[in-house]
C-alpha cells in the first residue's frame, strides 16, 4: 500500500512486480479510522487472492526497525506501533517503509534501477523525496529518516520552507516551487504571458505545477520561463547528490516527472555543467521512474514479500 495523505493506494504485486489487482479508498484523518480503512483494504483483496504480507509505504518518519511510524506530517500516526497494530487486525506480517525509499526498491528491482549497485530516486512532487541505494542496499541513516535531500539549503536566505528552514531545494524544484516561480514571474513581467495570466487573473492562488506545466506546453512564455527555472534546479541539485553520493543512476518519480519532456534534457545540461570535475568523470544517467504511479507500491509489495519469507 502506498499510504497517502490523501488516498491508501494498494495493490497485489506477485514475484515478477506485476500489479494483478488494485484498491483505492480516502485516507481518514484519525489514528483509529486510518488503521481500520487499511485492514479493510487488505481483507478486500485477500478475498480474491492469496496474500503473504502486507507492505506500507508511509510518507514520513520510519522507525529503522521498520515496526512504527516515528512522524509522518500528512498522517494521523506520532510514535505509533503501526506495524503491530496491524498484524493483530490482519493475521499476516507487515512491514513499514517510507514511500521514497519503497519506490526505489521498485524501480531497483523491475524498472529504471535494475541491477545499479548505486543508486538515488528523486520524487518531485508537492515537496522532494528521495530514496538511497548504496552497494545495491536501501541507505535509511543511523535513525531510518535519510535521506532527506529535499532540505539541502541551495539558497541562503532564500524562500520559506515548511521544514523551519529557508532556502530548501524543495523550494526550487517541486510542483509547489514551480508555481511559486510562475506567480513571481507573472508579477514580474506583467503582460508577457499569453495562456497563464489569463486564467489565474485575480486569483494567485489557483496556479499549481501542473497548471503551469500545461501552460509551457502551450507555448506560454512565463511558464516556459518557470520550467527552466526547475531545470536549472534540478541539475543544481542533482550535481550536489551526485558529488555525495556517486550514483550510477539517478530516477525521477513523482507527479511532476510526468512533465518531464519539458524539463529534463535542459537539467541534465546544468547537472552535467556544475558537478564537481565536469567533463573529467563518468556522469550519472538520469532516468525517468518506469513503474510511475504504482512504484512505491510494487516496492512496498516486493519488501514485504522478502521479508515473509524470512519466517517461513
Amino acid at each position: 500500500m502506498d499510504v497517502g495523505g490523501t488516498s491508501i493506494r494498494a495493490g497485489v504485486v506477485d514475484e515478477r512486480g506485476s500489479l494483478l489487482d488494485t484498491a483505492r479508498v480516502a485516507t481518514p484523518t484519525e489514528e483509529g479510522a486510518l488503521e481500520d480503512a487499511i485492514a479493510g483494504v487488505v481483507e478486500d483483496l485477500r478475498n480474491r487472492h492469496e496474500v503473504a504480507g502486507v507492505g506500507l509505504a508511509v510518507a514520513g518518519f520510519v522507525a529503522r526497525d521498520r515496526r512504527s511510524v516515528m512522524f509522518a506530517p500528512h498522517l494521523a500516526w506520532r510514535g505509533a506501533p503501526v506495524a503491530d497494530r496491524i498484524e493483530k487486525r490482519v493475521g499476516l506480517p507487515v512491514l513499514l517503509e517510507h514511500d521514497v525509499n519503497s519506490a526505489i526498491v521498485g524501480e531497483h528491482r523491475f524498472g529504471a534501477a535494475r541491477g545499479a549497485q548505486v543508486a538515488a530516486l528523486v520524487a518531485l512532487g508537492t515537496g522532494i523525496g528521495a530514496g538511497l541505494l548504496l552497494d545495491g542496499k536501501l541507505y535509511r541513516g543511523a535513525y531510518g529518516v535519510a535521506p532527506e535531500l529535499g532540505h539541502l539549503t541551495v539558497v541562503r536566505g532564500g524562500r520559506p520552507c515548511p521544514c523551519g528552514k529557508y532556502g530548501c531545494w524543495e523550494r526550487y524544484c517541486s510542483g509547489t516551487a514551480l508555481a511559486a516561480t510562475a506567480v513571481e514571474l507573472l508579477a514580474r513581467h506583467p503582460g508577457r504571458s499569453t495562456v497563464l495570466a489569463p486564467q489565474v487573473a485575480g486569483d494567485p492562488g489557483s496556479v499549481t505545477g501542473r497548471r503551469v506545466a500545461g501552460a509551457a506546453r502551450d507555448g506560454d512564455p512565463i511558464a516556459q520561463l518557470a520550467m527552466a527555472e526547475l531545470a536549472k534546479w534540478l541539475g543544481e541539485g542533482l550535481a550536489l547528490v551526485a558529488d555525495v553520493f556517486d550514483p550510477e543512476i539517478i530516477v525521477i518519480g513523482g507527479g511532476v516527472s510526468e512533465s518531464a519532456p519539458l524539463f529534463l534534457d535542459e537539467a541534465r545540461e546544468h547537472y552535467a555543467g556544475t558537478i564537481t570535475g565536469a567533463r573529467h568523470r563518468p556522469l550519472a544517467r538520469i532516468r525517468t521512474a518506469h513503474l510511475g504511479d504504482d512504484t512505491a507500491i510494487v516496492g512496498a509489495a516486493t519488501l514485504a514479500l522478502e521479508a515473509a519469507k524470512t519466517l517461513v
